[in-house]
């Protein structure tokens, strides 16, 4: 990145926890003054907000029922001021050393470059299954993906977490911004908008974080019917770079050898979890023929339906 151009970090923050002060803690850590980084509160009642405050990072407050996806990080972006390059972190997003942010934004020197994402490590107390989840999407070597890169990766060729991710903010406007009104994968959605733009997506494999989940059963179902929500409402990525299922079929022959290897007596837990995550993604591919009722049952983001 030009030394010339501008960044700041934008986190959105709902009751973060212990986990939001060690991810504050990091950020402290990092080259960014705290007037450079952004907090999007939404009704925080647990500390988080006094967490922020006391960090010296800049907060604005809106209400729960107000957050979306896309539509509160194209508002961030609309009210960070002058920036050429906008940082997105989760609350749940540890930064790995003193480095992370600026390994990320190094790779904004090479002009083609519109969003880039770092690597992610499964957090200290991970389980088995959850750190092949990051082992899988996060490897060691750096790389770069355009719009020819489709052929060969299909839609993993958009891949890309706004758990650590950042953009070109001009890559963005030409792009069209992020969506006013996304259930999830408004990274996705914007990546992939950027690759058909002829801008390029870029893995940091050196600017890292701590960051994974451990969910339950019902949690992975929810999850995957809210991705199937979100390609069949925006099946143009499907129609530009791929079906899904395919990049599925990969992980899961992954994760059945990693498991294997690690430890067998989980593999019924693994079987069992697959099951989950395929129902979900295929009622959620079915979502417009499912009450609203149902779908805030089936949803991790039943804030969504109204």
């Amino acid at each position: 990145m030009n030394k010339a151009e501008k960044y700041k970090v934008i986190v959105p923050v709902c009751n973060g926890g212990e986990v939001w002060k060690e991810c504050v803690a990091s950020l402290l850590k990092q080259e960014v003054p705290v007037s450079d980084v952004i907090v999007i509160d939404s009704d925080s009642d647990d500390g988080s907000l006094e967490v922020s405050q006391s960090a010296g990072f800049i907060v604005h407050q809106i209400k729960k029922e107000e957050f979306n996806h896309g539509g509160t990080r194209q508002w961030a972006i609309d009210h960070a001021g002058s920036v050429d390059i906008v940082v997105f972190m989760t609350q749940d997003a540890i930064l790995y050393n003193c480095s992370s942010i600026s390994n990320l934004i190094e790779s904004f020197t090479d002009s083609t470059i519109g969003c880039a994402f770092g690597r992610q490590l499964p957090r200290v107390k991970a389980g088995l299954l959850e750190a092949h989840a990051r082992y899988f999407n996060y490897p060691v070597e750096s790389y770069t993906r355009s719009i020819s890169d489709k052929e060969r990766y299909g839609i993993k060729t958009a891949f890309i977490s706004n758990s650590f991710a950042a953009y070109r903010v001009a890559a963005l406007k030409e792009s069209g911004g992020f969506p006013s009104d996304i259930i999830l994968g408004e990274d996705t959605f914007v990546a992939g908008k950027m690759l058909l733009s002829n801008w390029k997506l870029a893995y940091v494999s050196d600017a890292v974080v701590y960051h994974s989940h451990n969910y339950s059963y019902f949690e992975e179902f929810k999850r995957y019917f809210d991705i199937g929500v979100f390609h069949v409402q925006n099946n143009w990525l499907l129609k530009s770079f791929g079906k899904a299922e395919g990049e599925g079929l990969r992980y899961i022959k992954s994760e059945f050898s990693f498991t294997l290897s690690k430890n067998f007596l989980l593999m019924p837990s693994v079987f069992v979890r697959t099951v989950f995550k395929y129902a979900g993604y295929k009622l959620g591919s079915k979502e417009n023929n499912i009450p609203v009722s149902i779908k805030r049952l089936c949803s991790m983001h039943y804030r969504f339906w109204k």
